[in-house]
């Protein structure tokens, strides 16, 4: 299972949210490039990075930051936030981005993400509150299961899921292990956990499906709770 750590940036600044409110940031580092270079020394393989302003944009915003750490950094890098068409994909692939991750579009045009996913490295973002997929930055809520959405990338070409459950994002009160599991067995793609992650036995508990491709861990590294380098 690969452990991906999380910088959220924020005016760029790297920096956690709990559950997905922009005015609960925590800034932990002004830096974000040496957070990653330091996850890169740990032993990660991949860092997930999630353009904050971006998300409620609707375009890139950070991409200064971005730039940087792809610059100062050989780590593999996963990217969301804001992605809404193909030039915005194209532009972050040839900035060195490993891997795009989209999310409101899914549930907005599911067809032009099956299209982006035949042609490019792509993972499906579903942010859920209670089992209902939320966009926009987590303003909105659909009226669509999460499970439903991951059925419809079931054969798209899609490489991987990544499914938080937004109500326990930045909350340390554990990691949300039967949603997704839900989330895995309904799309047959490997499936990333997001949310809520609070010490190491989140992980031992993923670690016991079998099923779950990785899991995001944020805050719980932030705060002290959790000693990542075992795990790589």
């Amino acid at each position: 299972m690969t452990i991906f750590p999380a910088i959220d940036l924020k005016d760029g600044k790297a920096v956690r949210l709990t559950k997905g409110l922009m005015e609960s940031a925590k800034v932990y580092s002004d830096t974000p490039w040496e957070l990653v270079k330091t996850f890169e020394e740990m032993g990660a393989s991949w860092v997930h990075l999630v353009d904050l302003n971006g998300a409620f944009a609707g375009e890139p915003k950070n991409l200064d930051q971005i730039r940087l750490i792809r610059q100062n950094c050989n780590v593999k890098l996963q990217l969301g936030g804001g992605i809404r068409d193909e030039a915005t994909i194209v532009q972050y692939l040839d900035l060195g981005i490993n891997r795009l991750i989209l999310g409101s579009i899914a549930l907005r045009d599911p067809k032009f993400v099956k299209k982006m996913a035949a042609k490019y490295p792509i993972a499906v973002g579903i942010d859920a509150i209670d089992g209902y997929v939320a966009v926009e930055g987590w303003g909105e809520v659909s009226s669509m299961r999460a499970t439903d959405l991951a059925r419809l990338f079931a054969d798209a070409g899609v490489e991987a899921i990544i499914c938080t459950d937004v109500g326990r994002d930045g909350t340390l009160s554990g990691v949300n292990v039967d949603f997704t599991l839900e989330i895995s067995k309904a799309c047959g793609i490997p499936t990333i956990a997001s949310g809520g992650v609070k010490d190491d036995s989140d992980i031992e508990a993923l670690l016991k499906t079998g099923e779950i491709e990785g899991v995001i861990v944020g805050k719980a590294f932030y705060e002290g709770r959790i000693e990542l380098k075992r795990f790589f």
